[in-house]
C-alpha cells in the first residue's frame, strides 16, 4: 500500500515538475500532482482487504459513512482545483460579441453615413461655386475638413486620443490571450511563441499588423519548426476589426526594450 503511494508522488512530482518547465499556469501543476495520488489511492483500495460480514445495523452505518466520506472529499478536493470565473469569461464575450451587436444597428448607422455623404457633396459643390467667383483659394485657406474627411492612422496614434488608441490595443493583447504564446513585460508564456519586449525595433506597426493578419507573412529566428506547423492561428482577422488590428500593432510597435532579446523576424511572404 505504501509503495503504490510512494509511486503516486513520484508520479505527481514528474508531473508537476514537467509542467513547471513548460510554463504551465501553477494550478493546472496543482492538478496534474493531485490526478496522479487520485489513481495511487485507487489502486490502494483495490489492494486493500475485503471487509468482513457485518449486522445489519452496522452495515448501514458503514455505508452512510463511507458515502458521507466520499462526498466530502469530492467537494473538498474539488474546491482544489482551478476555478473558472465566470464574470470574467463573461467579460470576454461580451467584447467578442461587441460587433456583432454593433452591427444590429447596421442600418441607423447607414442612414447617417448616407446623410454626411450627402453634406460632403454639397461642401465640395459650394467650394466649386467659390471657385468660380474667385475665391477658392480664401476659402481652401480657412476651410475646415468636410464631413467625409477621416483623420488619418498616424494622427489617431499620437493626437489627442492616443492613448485611448493605445488602451484598445492592450485590451486586445488581453482578449484575445497573445499572453498564452508571447512573454511580455515579464509575465506570459514564452515556450510556443517568442517574447514580444524588443518587437517594436524590429518590426514596423504595419508589418506587426501584417504578422497578427497572415501568422505565415514573418518567421521569428528559432522558431522554424513552430513557424511551420502553423503555432500561431490564423483567425485574428476575423477576430478582431482593421481598427482594433492596427491598436494591437501599434501598442505592440511601442515595445523596443532592446535589453530583451526578440528574435529577429524573417519575411517569408
Amino acid at each position: 500500500m505504501f509503495k503504490k503511494l510512494a509511486i503516486g508522488l513520484v508520479v505527481g512530482g514528474v508531473l508537476a515538475g514537467f509542467a513547471h518547465s513548460q510554463e504551465v499556469p501553477f494550478d493546472f501543476q496543482k492538478l496534474f500532482f493531485i490526478i496522479a495520488l487520485i489513481g495511487a489511492i485507487v489502486f490502494m483500495l483495490l489492494d486493500a482487504r475485503p471487509v468482513g460480514t457485518m449486522s445489519g445495523g452496522k452495515s448501514a452505518f458503514a455505508v452512510t459513512a463511507f458515502w458521507v466520506l466520499l462526498v466530502t472529499v469530492c467537494i473538498a478536493g474539488a474546491s482544489l482545483l482551478p476555478q473558472f470565473d465566470p464574470a470574467d469569461e463573461r467579460a470576454k464575450i461580451d467584447k467578442l460579441l461587441g460587433k456583432e451587436r454593433a452591427a444590429s444597428q447596421k442600418g441607423k448607422a447607414e442612414e447617417l453615413i448616407a446623410r454626411a455623404k450627402a453634406l460632403d457633396e454639397q461642401v465640395k459643390a459650394l467650394e466649386e461655386r467659390l471657385k468660380g467667383l474667385g475665391g477658392g483659394q480664401a476659402a481652401t485657406a480657412s476651410q475646415a475638413p468636410s464631413v467625409g474627411d477621416k483623420p488619418s492612422s498616424t494622427a489617431g496614434a499620437s493626437g489627442g486620443g492616443g492613448g485611448d488608441f493605445m488602451k484598445v490595443g492592450e485590451e486586445q493583447w488581453q482578449l484575445q490571450e497573445c499572453y498564452n504564446c508571447h512573454k511580455l513585460r515579464g509575465e506570459g508564456g514564452k515556450k510556443r511563441g517568442p517574447e514580444l519586449d524588443n518587437i517594436g525595433s524590429l518590426l514596423t506597426v504595419e508589418e506587426i499588423q501584417q504578422k497578427i493578419a497572415d501568422p505565415k507573412s514573418f518567421m521569428a529566428e528559432g522558431y522554424e519548426k513552430e513557424w511551420q506547423k502553423g503555432i500561431m492561428p490564423n483567425k485574428f482577422k476575423d477576430l478582431m476589426d482593421p481598427k482594433e488590428m492596427q491598436a494591437l500593432a501599434a501598442w505592440l510597435g511601442s515595445f523596443k526594450n532592446t535589453s530583451v532579446n526578440t528574435p529577429k523576424p524573417i519575411k517569408k511572404n
